[in-house]
């Protein structure tokens, strides 16, 4: 799907959504939440989208009851899931992201009671499910470290805390990516060596050729299991040869002109969920399935 008009077409009712997360969630068959199998479960013909798990050791005589969004994040929603669809089609489709204020005036308008609080706690609980599957990165590897947050020297005087330069007062975030390829990217306390050694270990694969950073202390370790290369910022030096961090200096930018322009600010505890949607919509970005992929990762 490329637009929205074709989106509304699929999607048109919520039992057309409903239909959608059955095949997406159980392709093999409809299996309990509760013991994941499928034998022993069986449908309630009164309650269309609903099923009752009677095995012994999960439900029993009585069985246990669930729905089709039971353990996911639509569960106990009374909001029509379709509109919780094309919230999550918007955000998968702006590249930059869509804030919540903007996707009360797009998809909420006709229920105009809808407070923004909704919306913004519907994004987030897509945002939840953009985790995605852990990432072995592989070929030739870019990591780096950025900062997020204001300059401290911007803040009213009563509401700066933190004195320095540089990453003084923001969170800092590291990111690997394969050139051509996928980012793994997450929000860390500190940049000392320990982190990033342990995040660049966790994040290459055995068939890694090259991992590139720049002169950053913290990577001065990762030379003695891996091939290492270099380039030094400080003396104006941006390509050697094959050694470069361009191309996670350009997720970087995507991620804090998304932070700046769409979302102008975002707290500590809940940045970890927006580097989940900037890497997962960047890992999908040409992929014709993603939203079908996107609605596998929402039970839980």
């Amino acid at each position: 799907m490329q637009n929205l008009a074709a989106f509304d077409r699929m999607f048109p009712t919520d039992d057309a959504c409903k239909e959608y997360i059955v095949a997406k969630r159980w392709p093999d068959g409809v299996k309990c939440p509760r013991c994941h199998r499928k034998e022993g479960v069986y449908a309630l013909k009164a309650r269309p989208f609903h099923w009752a798990c009677k095995n012994k050791d999960c439900g029993g005589r009585n069985g246990y009851r669930f729905s089709v969004i039971t353990h996911t994040i639509f569960q106990d929603t009374k909001i029509p899931l379709k509109l919780w669809f094309k919230v999550g089609f918007l955000m998968l489709t702006a590249k930059k992201g869509v804030s919540s204020l903007q996707v009360r005036r797009m998809v909420f308008g006709e229920y105009s009671g809808t407070d923004w609080r909704t919306c913004w706690y519907i994004c987030h609980r897509w945002r939840a499910a953009m985790k995605g599957d852990a990432i072995s990165l592989a070929g030739e590897i870019e990591v780096d470290e950025t900062y997020v947050g204001g300059k401290e020297k911007n803040k009213h005087v009563s509401h700066r805390k933190h004195v320095g330069t540089g990453g003084a007062g923001k969170v800092a975030v590291i990111g690997a990516i394969a050139r051509k390829g996928m980012v793994v990217a997450k929000v860390i306390e500190n940049t000392d060596t320990a982190t990033l050694d342990g995040f660049v270990h966790s994040a290459v694969g055995p068939k890694v050729s090259l991992v590139a950073t720049d002169e950053y202390a913290g990577y001065r370790l990762l030379g003695r299991d891996l091939p290492h290369g270099v380039v030094r910022h400080a003396t104006g030096q941006y390509v050697v040869g094959a050694v470069h961090t361009n191309t996670i200096e350009g997720f970087w930018s995507l991620l804090k002109r998304g932070i700046m322009g769409s979302y102008h600010k975002v707290s500590k505890d809940y940045l970890p969920l927006y580097v989940n949607e900037f890497s997962w919509r960047y890992n999908n970005r040409r992929n014709p399935n993603a939203f079908a992929d996107l609605i596998t990762t929402c039970s839980n």
